[in-house]
């Protein structure tokens, strides 16, 4: 099904919100949902008008409850509903009395449970209607620039000894744009993005997918400009040729980072009974997702590097990699990684060679180097001996990405080193990938240091010799797209 971005722009940026099943009860659904929504309307965040909806209370948080979506005295944009799934259908023809176009259904008990019949119904409330649904038996959306949170799940939690922590943060904004199918799986990586400082431009669960699904949410996040990144958490697809279509186009222009479970028939099965997925042939993920451009991530590590990588570095316009690094053992893993991966770290052009030949007798790289690839400048090599031949392997034609390994351990390398690989970097549209191992301060601190640079550093070789792959395997769909497309004009 498609839909403009106008229609669904009422799930993140509505202008009046009914939260129907909200309740004053700690730690309770409805009450979890109508805090975080006031909170944010409290800061100043969250700019629509909030009515909870619950015959039960006649008021909320200081707000007037209502006693149902009819008896609310406007029209309201979006429906959040938190109730028993039998009341849903029911809840959604009300809204239409107040010209609801959205909701979000975050009640579970539907096809994901065998309850067939009551999915029908609220298929059909839905087509009566015409109002847009996200879910059911999803968590809904979160949007750090608006302020929609749907989020059920606490940002805090007392422990037993009475020591309150973060449990479930909620990302800063950012550029990367999150769709999964999974309400956990999305509410886990939200953690993992947010502990990891990777910045969220909005998040949405999808659940079932009784009516909204991915197709259409490419489709609305191609054209919004605030999301650079997409990382795309599967289980199986309804429509899979309007969702290969829409991919095609969204790819154009941006990255995709998808991780698809349910590769063997244990996860396939477990991935139909979890929400009512069907899985498919692995098979056939791969060829599609290869034919529409987006970036196979097998691992959830793989998710986040891949998707870290492609939003702060340019695509790479081939997959000839050379690595750069002083401890040879690494850049030894790190060419096992790209090469088994599909990249090339081949012999170094004449060129290159000839470059390098000319430092060492001008006495600017140790005589032992012997400039194979990987470049090992050894225990003994100088932030200045990184810039030099960083520069070098930039300007050379046969190169299409950089992997730097300046680790920290050498006595010669300081946290000046990152900043000479950065400048070095600077004005080029080659892709650079850093990695330092380790779990000490200095390796957080170089690390830290390179991203705020725009470089994304991994703390193991595969890790980042995969987000090389990511940023080549996109960069030559991009590189076969713009060939078709010249060919056929």
């Amino acid at each position: 099904m498609s839909s403009s971005k106008a229609e669904l722009r009422s799930f993140f940026d509505p202008q009046s919100i009914a939260v129907v099943g909200a309740t004053p009860i700690a730690q309770k659904v409805g009450n979890i949902i109508f805090h975080n929504l006031t909170e944010n309307k409290h800061r100043g965040l969250l700019k629509a008008e909030l009515f909870p909806v619950n015959p039960r209370y006649t008021t909320l948080l200081g707000e007037k409850c209502y006693s149902s979506v009819r008896d609310l005295p406007n029209d309201v944009e979006t429906l959040v509903v938190v109730v028993p799934a039998a009341s849903v259908p029911q809840v959604i023809k009300d809204g239409a009395t107040k010209n609801a176009k959205a909701a979000i259904i975050i009640s579970s008990g539907f096809r994901e449970v065998g309850n067939v019949e009551l999915d029908e119904r609220l298929s059909s409330a839905r087509e009566e209607t015409g109002i847009r649904i996200i879910g059911p038996n999803c968590l809904g959306i979160y949007d750090p620039y608006s302020g929609m949170d749907t989020l059920f799940l606490p940002e805090v939690k007392m422990l037993s000894t009475g020591r309150e922590v973060v449990a479930t943060p909620r990302p800063l904004p950012g550029p990367i744009s999150l769709i999964s199918q999974s309400g956990a799986f999305g509410v886990a990586a939200l953690d993992y993005m947010a502990g990891n400082m990777m910045g969220v431009r909005t998040f949405v669960s999808l659940g079932n997918r009784c009516d909204v699904d991915e197709d259409e949410l490419l489709h609305f996040f191609q054209q919004d400009e605030k999301t650079k990144v997409l990382l795309l958490y599967l289980e199986g697809l309804k429509s899979g040729r309007e969702f290969l279509e829409a991919a095609k186009r969204f790819t154009r222009s941006k990255p995709v980072v998808a991780l698809k479970s349910g590769r063997t028939e244990a996860g396939a099965r477990a991935a139909a009974s979890h929400t009512a997925a069907l899985a498919g042939v692995d098979k056939i993920y791969d060829a599609a997702f290869m034919q529409s451009g987006i970036v196979r991530a097998q691992t959830l590590e793989e998710f986040f590097d891949m998707g870290r990588a492609l939003q702060l570095q340019p695509p790479a316009t081939g997959n000839r990699i050379a690595i750069l690094t002083n401890a040879g053992g690494p850049g030894i893993i790190t060419a096992d990684t790209c090469v088994e991966s599909g990249l090339h770290v081949d012999r170094l052009s004449d060129s290159i060679l000839k470059k390098l030949e000319e430092m060492r007798n001008r006495g600017e790289l140790l005589a032992i180097m012997t400039g194979a690839n990987p470049i090992d400048l050894s225990g003994q090599g100088t932030s200045e001996m990184f810039a030099k031949v960083l520069r070098i392997l930039m300007d050379d034609s046969e190169v299409d990405g950089v992997i730097v390994m300046a680790f920290h351990h050498a006595p010669p390398i300081l946290d000046d080193a990152v900043k000479a690989i950065a400048e070095t970097h600077k004005g080029y549209a080659k892709p650079v990938v850093a990695c330092d191992i380790g779990g000490t301060e200095m390796a957080e601190e170089f690390r830290t240091r390179f991203e705020k640079y725009g470089i994304p550093a991994y703390e193991t070789p595969e890790r980042a010799g995969m987000a090389m792959f990511a940023l080549a395997r996109y960069g030559q769909y991009l590189t076969r797209e713009t060939a078709v497309a010249a060919s056929a004009s």
